[in-house]
């Protein structure tokens, strides 16, 4: 599966497609983004920063779209998906409960309770 298949409508997302999505596989949707490239200093990405930009992707979101959304600073996105750094544990934790549910996030965010 790729992202352009489950890059539709969030909320109608299926989640488990997503999970199907093996590291391997996430690095090289990745590596395929005109976004996303390794540099001379990593050349081999670690399928963590890969999985960044596979989440953001199947959410529809840009860059700058994300990086608001979740609060993450647009730089730091930026340089997990161009491989010049790697998230810290707690922020791949974090990217971990996006991908669990990313509305229930933005809404936590924006200090809205589900109701």
């Amino acid at each position: 599966m790729t992202t352009k298949k489950i890059a539709g409508d969030p909320s109608t997302f299926d989640w488990s497609q997503f999970d199907a999505i093996t590291d391997k596989e996430a690095e090289a949707q990745a590596r395929a983004d005109p976004e996303s490239f390794p540099t001379p200093a990593n050349p081999q990405p670690g399928s963590i920063m890969a999985r960044a930009q596979v989440i953001r992707r199947a959410l529809g979101l840009t860059q700058e779209e994300f990086a608001s959304r979740y609060q993450i600073p647009l730089g730091t996105l930026r340089d997990w998906e161009q491989h010049r750094s790697e998230p810290d544990q707690p922020a791949r934790a974090y990217l971990k409960v996006i991908a669990a549910d990313p509305d229930a996030v933005a809404r936590m965010l924006l200090g809205k309770s589900a109701a």
